[in-house]
């Protein structure tokens, strides 16, 4: 049955994005603590790297709701994985507001996920409608601004005039339209090419499959470990 399917290939991938995720912030994580010297705000090295990995995490998750919507998921279901989501951005809030006050995150990838995995839920009827509306969701953002929207209740829109200062912006505009895609084009695969996400995964990558299960919990760990851990090699040397 679609209900009991596994979709091995899409954990995977969703793992390779969280593991490249996780050495974007170790390398930040490095800088922050003066073992190398970079800069993750201007050089586009790194902020190329950021919106590709959001990118890939979005449309990943787009995939994931295409195959939700397919297996019917119940609104309990949907509503107790809103609710890990949601309650984990607001753990980053306070975390990042006792290591960064000045720039902490109010409104980052997280909170964008507990906001758009509802737009999600609600639209996926659309269907090859869920193109244009991604289109216009990416343009958007370029065409219009207005100064309503640079405040930190109103920034997460994303019709900002100037980026927030804060540690990870990621708001429901453009990232709405990445999800929309990803939600079409898993629609589409599921419909035409259902192997491309159903086949079965090389053994050797199983390990993949396994992480991109608990990419939440992966998410939420992994920036503790490393800053501990690099803090515990500042204290030494």
């Amino acid at each position: 049955m679609a209900g009991s399917q596994r979709f091995d290939r899409l954990d995977a991938l969703r793992a390779v994005a969280i593991l490249w995720m996780a050495v974007f912030h170790f390398c930040f994580d490095l800088n922050h603590f003066r073992f190398i010297q970079e800069n993750f705000y201007r050089d586009p090295f790194w902020t190329v790297q950021r919106t590709m990995i959001v990118t890939l995490f979005v449309f990943v998750s787009g995939l994931g709701q295409a195959i939700a919507w397919e297996q019917s998921q119940s609104w309990p279901r949907f509503w107790r994985r809103w609710a890990q989501v949601a309650g984990c951005a607001l753990l980053v809030t306070a975390g990042s507001y006792l290591m960064f006050p000045k720039s902490y995150i109010s409104f980052g990838v997280l909170h964008a996920f507990a906001v758009m995995l509802i737009i999600g839920r609600l639209t996926a009827g659309a269907k090859r409608w869920l193109w244009p509306m991604g289109l216009v969701a990416i343009a958007l953002p370029h065409l219009v601004q207005d100064p309503f929207f640079d405040t930190r209740l109103t920034n997460w829109v994303g019709l900002v005039t100037r980026k927030p200062v804060t540690e990870d912006y990621a708001p429901v505009l453009p990232w709405i339209g990445v999800m929309w895609w990803g939600l079409a084009a898993g629609q589409w695969v599921l419909a035409h090419r259902r192997q491309w996400l159903a086949g079965p995964l090389p053994q050797r990558l199983s390990p993949l499959a396994v992480l991109g299960r608990w990419s939440l919990s992966f998410y939420m760990v992994h920036q503790p470990v490393l800053i501990g851990l690099l803090m515990a090699v500042r204290a030494l040397v």
